[in-house]
């Protein structure tokens, strides 16, 4: 017999049922299309009261599934939060809540803007949620539901931890809603989802709500990547996909008779090109489906070139050339991904000068007034550097760029423009891959291969997903297009495989950091601290993951020692020659280093003995070429440091470490006053001047390096114990075998089983409760520090300092740096420009090597950056001491920039003799404003971080915030 407790808790669970039922079917009354059954069965867990991952292709409909949660927590009386990676998301899902519920109702928390932080619901960005949880913020109370949209992006490894901190903090009563991409380990996401939060169910679609047509542009033709047997094309992804599909064997007929060329897109044009004023397919209206490829560009036959049908060699059409075959085929407007930002560029100027027309006239007055609206509050002097006459002429013509170094007003222009079908192509970099909803009815991949930030890489299959996701999105296009361009050594059957795998495998960036650990000690103590590290991610997976390593160590223990019996030879100890072998490449490495290491100490002398004005020659490594110096910092830390000017007229900076030899002074140049060189022009005379000078001179300077200076000789030839180890080997009995070649190499296999084995054992070891000691060597050097002190009777728990409590209000890559600023009064007596300077050179990183920081007018900023980078270097033995990842040091790359900007300078007069786009200049102001907002707590600090805002935070800047 149940209890009266047991009778009621089981009616109300029954009437809550029936209430959200009826729920569902209001929410579902606002779609004129009937749900999905994964939305569906998504809202009916949260009305069950659990969590739930929602994992499902790009433009399938997850974020409906958020949506749900929002009316079900206005129903229910609860608030909820809509958390979103990037400020752009958030602003485009605040103005969508805002149409849907009202302005009263929906509030905007990001890192520069407020807005009813206590409405019922609440945008914002992950990190604005994870200040709160470490704050207790009493906007927490009543907190129903937290949806997280783009959930995968804990996968990033500069922000991804601020997800799982969220997901791991927040409070047990609150139901989660995570929307993911298509992940391969969404079971895995989701199981420990449940560890942590408690009952989370697993939705996972894979099907693409509009079919995905896959094609290749081999020469002037567009061919469909998938046929039947009968030769006709399917569908690979969505209705209607067939598995029976095959590669179009037309493509690798054309392809295995093409000769590899140069893959880049601008050479030379095909015969018979010319400009267009018209287009094909642009009146054709969006819901036009029927599908049309194979396609030819018109006024273009079989004889007329192009590398189509095995005549000629096979080369990539010209950007312009595809955006018309896309318009003959009726499949505009197109996103063509170009993994870089100068290609982008490149794109729209090749475009203009093939005078390419995409809009009418009514589209042309159209954009022109939304050009015009838009754009007015852009100041003349800024017109210039933003590029506003070519991106006018471009967006009227129907074609624009999309990349992170335009002013993000421009690009939510281009954004506004494509949704609304004035603009047929975006050139985009694939950061467009996440963010706001830009449909397409085509995608164009230039390339398969792009930079990683290490070096040039294939794209992943998941890659490859996310990037083709965007083409044909729901209740816009009946079909979507995905376009693979054939250059030199195409290889049809791999692109093939990308286009139809879907691996896209979650992987955890978190990590403990210096804030985390002095938040996680200021509300908890160290045993529960330690505890939640435990239960992140990112050991769910290392945990998991022990698993296979210790049956990967078996197999390779038995391969070691099948490989240890073959390793014998008749004439002696096989494993000793090839131990000497080893300590005589050893002994020559150690000889090698030794001379690099006095060849740095050269170099290190030389450089401090040069003097201002000197023509240098540089022997290679990072810098090259032929200089001037125009100055000379003995006392910088890690230098001498030398600025130069180049033969281009720009300045570099120039340290003992970026060459491998000394430079070689070959010449004198009278220079003009230090202070006039922060002028372009004077710049461009000098090197004019320089260039000059260097008339008659080996147009290969480091042919001049040899030839005066050169490097360190050599002492293999007389050391004397690697003279000894090779005496050795030549005596030993193995020395004269004759199948001495083959027992080495039985040799080297076992040594690399062997190897690999040590490293799988190494990896077991270091996964059981990795966190938790990195964790432990993370505290102890915030002991060391002041940061953490010991208390109870036997120092068994930690707690912050006054010290620690400023450091937990720090949110930076490199809080612990800026908190020992503060700690030591590095930044103290600087005016509002010289610490917007400095705090500039705490948030930047270089995105390349060839920018040398600019020399500041500013006695107290030269003696801020100093004290900052002496407190770097000290900061990094310490932490390389307790085995912990160092800190960079402060990059001061565009300070200089930040400097004039905050003293009032316009927009082109700060960037005046840089290469740094206006873009990458708002968004770093941005981050600027955001580490100086956290310094306006500080005592000492905080009525100067508050005028450095204000100086900052002004036109263009103040603009791009308060959009």
């Amino acid at each position: 017999m149940t209890s009266p407790a047991e009778r009621y808790a089981r009616w109300r669970t029954q009437t809550q049922h029936e209430q959200s039922s009826s729920e569902l079917t209001a929410f579902t009354g606002r779609y004129p299309f009937t749900l999905d059954d994964f939305q569906l069965a998504a809202a009916r867990v949260l009305e069950d009261g659990s969590s739930v991952l929602v994992a499902a292709p790009t433009g399938a409909g997850k974020t409906v599934v958020g949506e749900f949660a929002v009316h079900l927590a206005l129903a229910r009386g609860h608030k909820v939060f809509y958390t979103a990676p990037i400020k752009a998301l958030s602003n485009q899902k605040f103005g969508e809540l805002v149409d849907w519920l009202g302005p009263d109702r929906v509030g905007l928390l990001t890192g520069d803007t407020s807005i009813r932080p206590d409405a019922e619901v609440v945008v914002m960005t992950t990190e604005v949620l994870r200040n709160m949880l470490y704050a207790d913020s009493d906007l927490l109370i009543g907190l129903g539901f937290v949806v997280m949209d783009e959930v995968h992006y804990l996968a990033d490894r500069m922000r991804g931890p601020v997800w799982e901190e969220v997901i791991i903090h927040l409070h047990d009563s609150v139901r989660l809603v995570a929307l993911s991409a298509t992940v391969s380990n969404a079971e895995e996401f989701g199981a420990w989802l449940q560890e942590v939060r408690g009952s989370t169910e697993i939705i996972v679609s894979e099907t693409r709500p509009v079919p995905l047509w896959q094609h290749v542009v081999v020469g002037d033709e567009l061919l469909d990547l998938f046929v039947d047997a009968d030769g006709e094309a399917v569908v690979s992804h969505g209705p209607g996909a067939r598995e029976d599909r095959q590669v179009n064997p037309e493509i690798e007929r054309i392809t295995s008779f093409s000769l590899p060329v140069d893959e880049r897109s601008g050479g030379p044009r095909g015969k018979g090109y010319r400009g267009r004023k018209g287009t094909g397919g642009r009146h054709r209206p969006r819901s036009f489906g029927q599908h049309r490829p194979p396609h030819r560009r018109k006024g273009r036959g079989p004889d007329e070139g192009g590398g189509y049908g095995g005549v000629g060699p096979l080369r990539p059409p010209r950007r312009p050339e595809v955006v018309e075959l896309l318009d003959d085929a009726a499949l505009l407007p197109a996103i063509m991904f170009i993994f870089s930002r100068a290609g982008c560029d490149g794109a729209v100027q090749q475009c203009a000068r093939a005078r390419l027309r995409l809009t009418d006239d009514d589209e042309r007055r159209e954009i022109r007034a939304v050009l015009d609206e838009q754009l007015a509050g852009i100041g003349v002097e800024d017109e210039e550097v933003l590029s506003l006459d070519t991106f006018r002429r471009a967006a009227l013509d129907g074609f624009a760029a999309h990349h992170a170094g335009m002013l993000p007003l421009l690009k939510s222009v281009v954004e506004a423009l494509f949704a609304r079908g004035l603009i047929k192509v975006v050139f985009a970099t694939e950061t467009l891959a996440l963010g706001i909803n830009m449909p397409a009815r085509s995608v164009v991949l230039e390339k398969l291969v792009k930079f990683n930030g290490v070096d040039h890489a294939d794209l992943t299959p998941g890659e490859f997903t996310q990037l083709t996701g965007r083409a044909g999105r729901r209740g816009i296009d009946t079909e979507g297009h995905a376009v693979v361009l054939a250059g030199a050594r195409f290889d049809a059957p791999a692109v093939a495989s990308l286009a139809s795998k879907r691996t896209y495998p979650l992987r955890s960036a978190f990590r403990p950091t210096p804030n985390m650990a002095v938040n996680l000690l200021d509300r908890f103590d160290l045993s529960r601290a330690r505890e939640t590290l435990e239960t992140s991610f990112a050991q769910f997976q290392a945990d998991r993951s022990v698993v296979g390593l210790a049956r990967r160590a078996r197999e390779l223990e038995d391969t070691a020692a099948d490989y240890r019996e073959a390793v014998t030879c008749e004439r002696g100890d096989l494993v000793e020659y090839a131990r000497i072998q080893e300590a005589i490449t050893e002994r020559e490495k150690t000889l090698s280093r030794a001379r690099a290491d006095r060849d740095r100490d050269r170099t290190r002398s030389v450089l401090g003995d040069l003097r201002r004005g000197e023509v240098i020659a540089l022997p290679g490594g990072k810098r090259r070429g032929y200089a001037v110096v125009l100055d000379v910092d003995r006392a910088v830390l890690g230098g001498p440091q030398v600025d130069l000017l180049d033969t281009e007229g720009r300045r570099r900076s120039l340290r003992p470490g970026d060459v491998p030899s000394p430079p070689a002074v070959i010449d004198t140049l009278r220079l003009p006053r230090q202070d006039s060189l922060g002028s372009g022009k004077v710049r461009k005379d000098t090197a004019a001047a320089l260039r000059r000078r260097l008339a008659g001179q080996d147009d290969d300077a480091r042919a001049e390096v040899r030839r005066r200076a050169g490097r360190s000789p050599s002492t293999a030839a007389t050391d004397e114990q690697l003279l000894a180890l090779r005496e050795e080997l030549a005596a030993h009995p193995c020395a004269d075998c004759p199948d001495l070649e083959s027992h080495l190499r039985w040799v080297g296999r076992w040594r690399k089983s062997r190897g690999e084995l040590e490293g799988v054992q190494r990896r077991i070891r270091g996964r059981t409760s990795s966190l938790a000691r990195q964790f432990d060597h993370l505290t102890d050097l915030l002991i060391e520090l002041g940061y953490l002190e010991p208390q109870g009777r036997e120092g068994e728990e930690l707690r912050p300092t006054t010290s620690g409590l400023r450091l937990r209000r720090l949110f930076s890559d490199r809080d612990l740096l800026v908190a020992q600023c503060l700690e030591h009064g590095a930044w103290a007596g600087l005016d509002p420009a010289g610490l917007a300077a400095m705090v500039s050179a705490a948030v930047h990183e270089t995105r390349r090597d060839d920018r040398a920081p600019e020399v500041i007018p500013d006695p107290a900023v030269d003696a801020a950056l100093a004290a900052s980078t002496r407190l770097a270097a000290a900061l990094q033995s310490a932490e390389t001491r307790h085995r912990i990842t160092p800190t960079t040091v402060p990059d001061p790359a565009i300070a200089g920039i930040v400097h004039r900007w905050a003293r009032g300078a316009h927009l082109a007069a700060a960037l005046e003799g840089n290469d740094l786009p206006p873009g990458d200049f708002v968004r770093h102001c941005r981050q600027v404003i955001d580490l100086l907002d956290q310094l306006t707590a500080d005592e000492e600090l905080g009525a100067v971080a508050r005028q450095s805002i204000r100086a900052v935070r002004r036109g263009l800047v103040a603009q791009e915030i308060d959009r």
